[in-house]
C-alpha cells in the first residue's frame, strides 16, 4: 500500500488524477444505474438532493436569473463544485492515499444512502453509488501507483510517462463507458421512439379555434398560443424521467370507494376531450414569462375520479409523478371543472418529454405547483389535514389560486422611440375569472382604458393594446387589469413566495 505520495507529484497531476477517478464514480454509476435504476445514477442523485434542500429564496433567484435554464445551471454549479472537490482530494492524497482513498470510499457511501432516501427507492439504488466508487478508488490507486518515483531499488512503477498513459486510458474509460450508459439508456427506453409512434386520440368535439381577434397582429406581442419549444419548464427533475406507454400504469386509490388502476391502452380506450388552457407558475415574478397557453388533449379527471368514488371527507387529491414530486390539488378542482385533464398531447402533437410524456395534470386556475404534475402515475384521494404535498412540506400555500395579472410585451424595456403614435401591448390573465377590462399609465397620469382582443375562454389569458400619443421625454408605463368579478389587481409589489406574485408591471421608455 502506498502511504505517503511520491515526491515528485505535482499538484496538477494529483488533481488530474482525483478528477479522472470522480469522473469514473460518476460513468460507472451512470451505467449500472441504467440497468438497474435510472432514478439512482450517482450525479442525478447529488443534483436531486441539492434541488429538494435548497433554500426557497436561493431556488426563486435561480429562476428569474436563468428561467427554463435553471437545470443546466445547476449541472454546471454541480460539476465545479465536484471538480473543486476533486482537487482538495488530489492534494490530500498527496500527503495521505490511504486517507484520500478512504475519503473517496466515505463520499460513495454518502451517495449510496441519499439514493435509497429518494423516493421510491429500492435496495438497488445503492448499487450504481458502490460500483462507482469501487471503480473510482481503482482509477484512483492505479493512477497514483503509475506516478510512484522509482527509488534505487525496482519498484511499483514507472513516473512521468507511465502517469501520462494511465491518466488517458482512465480517461478514455470514463468516455467509453459514458457512452455505453448513454446508448444503453437509448436502447433500453428509446422515448424518441415511443413518442414519435403516438397517435393522437380521436376527440368527438374539438376546443374552439382561435381566431384572429383572438390572436392580434401586433409585432412583438406574446401569441396567443405557445410553441411546445417556447413553454416554459418549471421542476424538480434534474434528469428528465424515461417512462414509456407500455410501463405507464395510473393508480386512483386513498379515501374512495374503489382502487383503480389503468395502463396506457386501457386510458387511450375512452373519449378524449380537448381544452386550451393557459398555465402559470407560481414563481412568476411580476411581468415575467413563466406562462403559457397551450391546446391539450386528454381525459377529465372528474371522469376518473367518479369511477372510483371519492369519500365526502376527501377534500384533496395527492398526485405523483414517477419521480416522486408530488401535489396537492382540491378535489373540488378536479371534480368541478370539466377541463381539468389527464392530458396526453400539446398542440396536437404527442407531450414533449420535458412537459411530462406520457401523462400529465392539467387543471385550470391553480398554479402549477399544485396542479399540474408531469410523468403522473398515482392519485390518492385523501385529506389537506392528512397529507402534505412537495412544495406545501417547504412553506408555500397548499391552496394556491392563480392571481389577476398583467404584462407589457411592447414596447421594449428602456426602448428608444420617436415622438408621436406608440403601441403598448401585452396581456393579462385570471385564470378561472377572465378580465374584463386592461388599463395602461404614463407616469403618474390617470389610468387609461386599453382595447382588449376577443376573449377565447376565462382559462386563458388575454391580449390587449392601448394606442399612445407619445411626447419627448423619459416615460414610465404601467398596466393593471380587472378581472371579471370586478377585482382590481393590486398595485402591492409582494413575492411569488407563499402563493404568488403581486404588483403593477411597469417599463421605462425613452421618446424623442
Amino acid at each position: 500500500m502506498i502511504h505517503r505520495a511520491p515526491r515528485r507529484l505535482g499538484h496538477l497531476a494529483a488533481a488530474a488524477a482525483a478528477t479522472a477517478a470522480a469522473a469514473t464514480v460518476l460513468a460507472v454509476g451512470h451505467l449500472v444505474a441504467v440497468l438497474v435504476a435510472p432514478a439512482a445514477s450517482p450525479f442525478f442523485v447529488l443534483g436531486a438532493t441539492v434541488v429538494d434542500n435548497t433554500p426557497k429564496w436561493l431556488k426563486d433567484s435561480a429562476i428569474r436569473w436563468f428561467g427554463a435554464n435553471d437545470k443546466l445551471a445547476l449541472a454546471i454549479s454541480m460539476a465545479a463544485v465536484m471538480v473543486v472537490t476533486a482537487s482538495l482530494l488530489g492534494e490530500l492524497a498527496r500527503r495521505r492515499f490511504a486517507l484520500a482513498a478512504g475519503a473517496l470510499t466515505v463520499l460513495g457511501l454518502i451517495v449510496a444512502v441519499l439514493a435509497l432516501r429518494r423516493p421510491n427507492a429500492t435496495f438497488l439504488f445503492v448499487m450504481p453509488a458502490l460500483a462507482g466508487t469501487l471503480a473510482g478508488v481503482a482509477a484512483l490507486t492505479v493512477l497514483f501507483v503509475s506516478f510512484s518515483e522509482p527509488e534505487p531499488e525496482p519498484t511499483i512503477g514507472p513516473s512521468r510517462r507511465g502517469f501520462m498513459l494511465a491518466l488517458a486510458g482512465v480517461t478514455a474509460g470514463v468516455v467509453a463507458v459514458g457512452v455505453a450508459g448513454r446508448y444503453l439508456a437509448t436502447r433500453l427506453r428509446d422515448i424518441a421512439a415511443d413518442r414519435a409512434a403516438f397517435l393522437l386520440p380521436r376527440v368527438a368535439k374539438p376546443a374552439p379555434p382561435v381566431s384572429a381577434e383572438m390572436d392580434l397582429p401586433v409585432q412583438g406581442i406574446t401569441p396567443f398560443v405557445t410553441d411546445a419549444d417556447e413553454f416554459y419548464r418549471v421542476d424538480t427533475a434534474l434528469q428528465l424521467p424515461s417512462l414509456t406507454r407500455d410501463e405507464w400504469r395510473l393508480r386512483i386509490h386513498g379515501m374512495v370507494e374503489r382502487e383503480i388502476r389503468l395502463d396506457y391502452d386501457e386510458l387511450l380506450a375512452r373519449d378524449a376531450v380537448e381544452s386550451v388552457i393557459t398555465l402559470t407558475c407560481v414563481s412568476n415574478e411580476v411581468g415575467g414569462d413563466l406562462l403559457g397557453t397551450a391546446r391539450w388533449t386528454g381525459y377529465r379527471l372528474a371522469d376518473l375520479l367518479a369511477e372510483a368514488g371519492p369519500s365526502r371527507d376527501a377534500d384533496m387529491v395527492l398526485s405523483r409523478s414517477i419521480d416522486g414530486f408530488t401535489a396537492s390539488t382540491p378535489l373540488a378542482a378536479l371534480t368541478g371543472n370539466q377541463d381539468a385533464l389527464l392530458a396526453v398531447a400539446m398542440n396536437g402533437e404527442a407531450l414533449p418529454v420535458a412537459h411530462g410524456y406520457p401523462a400529465r395534470m392539467i387543471v385550470p386556475g391553480l398554479y402549477g405547483y399544485v396542479s399540474a404534475t408531469k410523468w403522473v402515475v398515482d392519485l390518492e384521494v385523501t385529506r389537506f389535514d392528512r397529507a402534505e404535498a412537495y412544495w406545501t412540506r417547504r412553506g408555500w400555500a397548499p391552496t394556491a389560486p392563480i392571481k389577476t395579472a398583467s404584462r407589457i410585451d411592447v414596447p421594449a424595456a428602456f426602448a428608444t422611440l420617436p415622438a408621436g403614435l406608440v403601441v403598448v401591448a401585452g396581456v393579462a390573465w385570471a385564470q378561472g375569472r377572465g378580465i374584463r377590462t386592461v388599463e395602461v399609465q404614463v407616469d403618474d397620469g390617470a389610468w387609461q382604458q386599453a382595447t382588449l382582443a376577443e376573449a377565447y375562454s376565462i382559462d386563458t389569458w388575454r391580449q390587449w393594446t392601448w394606442r399612445w400619443d407619445a411626447s419627448p421625454g423619459t416615460h414610465s408605463l404601467r398596466v393593471r387589469a380587472t378581472d371579471a368579478t370586478g377585482s382590481v389587481q393590486t398595485d402591492e409589489r409582494v413575492p411569488p413566495f407563499p402563493d404568488g406574485a403581486t404588483g403593477h408591471h411597469s417599463r421605462v421608455v425613452t421618446i424623442r
